[in-house]
């Protein structure tokens, strides 16, 4: 199950009030890549020490008999935080705050296994008692409205990080697919003004050009991009430049690298090697300091049994329909030699050995995200 399925399922049963979608596999799925033996020992010592964020990922599932393999997967991952966006992409205000409901009671379902991130030290708490801490977070501004007040009820419930826009228009900002229909309107500027008031993060992964500047320069709070990838490295309106990127440090704000398939020009699968050579640009171009992990991708790995990317395709194809879907979405969301739920310590393993000492490895699996959301929810 990807993120933007388990989006949809959630939303759907929080707003028919019901248990959850019907049983299906559990997973990980037998023909998922394999575990991570490969990894140096000083890389699963780092991991097992260091605060590990994902800035962009999903729990395994919204039903509240979560099968036991799946709460194992997730505990075995290693990772401690992520920012779940909660919500579908045009779900409305009611929709959202019944799936905030859901979730919620998810979490309480699992109150050994889950506990919701409001504040900076709900990170060091939830490594602690070995619980994934879940970031509440926005893709979309649908649900908002076009109400500057709606800001304010969600960031009570718990929703730490918005975007000001999908890949589309919105009555805040426009999206990457929107790439000269401007940027931040009138509203959308005095929803940043109130956005920095509030403590809320304002993400930049979908903002065109135009709305990625103009937020840039307005925000007093450093702006984030949760999830995007390297324009130097393969071109693609997912992915920022380095004009972006340094602009975005010099803020200091931080950008997560995705696992996506805009790494690479299709119709190739990415790979671990071009994971890594977009994670070294960003590091080059912005700063040990301002990159991250945000792998847009669920916990447990993709399924690529013949069902599963059935289901995917089925999905892709209701997204190009609505007009959502970015060039080159025509490959699975993985990339190969990092499906596996510790994906994370894979990559620092491969940090490591390219000669990165382990304090910028630190900061990459999830120090560098950690303190940004520190600085910006103190509002």
């Amino acid at each position: 199950m990807n993120r933007r399925e388990f989006s949809q399922r959630l939303t759907a049963a929080a707003a028919a009030v019901a248990l959850g979608p019907p049983a299906r596999a559990q997973t990980p799925p037998a023909h998922a890549e394999p575990g991570v033996a490969s990894v140096s020992v000083h890389a699963r010592a780092l991991y097992r020490a260091a605060l590990i964020l994902d800035c962009n990922s999903a729990p395994p599932d919204d039903r509240l008999s979560v099968p036991q393999a799946d709460l194992d997967a997730v505990r075995g991952s290693g990772i401690d935080v992520i920012k779940y966006s909660v919500g579908g992409i045009n779900d409305d205000f009611a929709t959202t705050v019944a799936a905030i409901a859901h979730l919620q009671r998810f979490i309480e379902t699992y109150p050994g296994r889950f506990t919701q991130v409001r504040v900076a030290g709900d990170f060091a708490r939830a490594k602690a008692e070995g619980r994934l801490g879940i970031i509440l977070s926005f893709e979309s501004a649908e649900m908002l409205q076009g109400r500057l007040e709606s800001l304010a009820l969600f960031r009570d419930l718990g929703v730490r990080v918005m975007q000001l826009s999908y890949n589309r228009k919105s009555p805040f900002a426009a999206g990457v697919m929107e790439p000269e229909g401007g940027g931040l309107t009138a509203l959308g500027r005095q929803a940043v003004a109130e956005m920095n008031r509030l403590g809320i993060a304002i993400d930049l992964s979908h903002a065109n050009p135009a709305t990625t500047a103009e937020v840039l320069d307005l925000s007093t709070k450093s702006p984030l991009m949760t999830h995007a990838g390297c324009a130097a490295i393969h071109p693609h309106p997912r992915n920022k430049t380095d004009e972006q990127l340094r602009a975005l440090a010099d803020r200091g704000g931080v950008v997560g690298i995705y696992d996506l398939p805009y790494l690479t020009a299709s119709p190739k699968q990415p790979t671990l090697e071009d994971y890594l050579q977009h994670l070294e640009h960003a590091l080059k171009v912005a700063g040990e300091e301002h990159v991250g992990i945000g792998s847009d991708t669920d916990i447990l790995p993709f399924d690529l049994s013949e069902k599963g990317m059935a289901e995917f395709n089925k999905q892709l194809e209701q997204r190009r329909s609505a007009g959502l879907a970015a060039p080159e979405e025509d490959r699975p969301t993985y990339v190969a030699g990092l499906n596996t739920p510790r994906r994370i310590e894979i990559i620092a393993d491969g940090l490591l050995k390219r000669g990165y000492p382990a304090g910028v490895v630190e900061k990459v699996i999830g120090a560098n995200f950690a303190r940004a959301f520190a600085d910006i929810w103190i509002a």
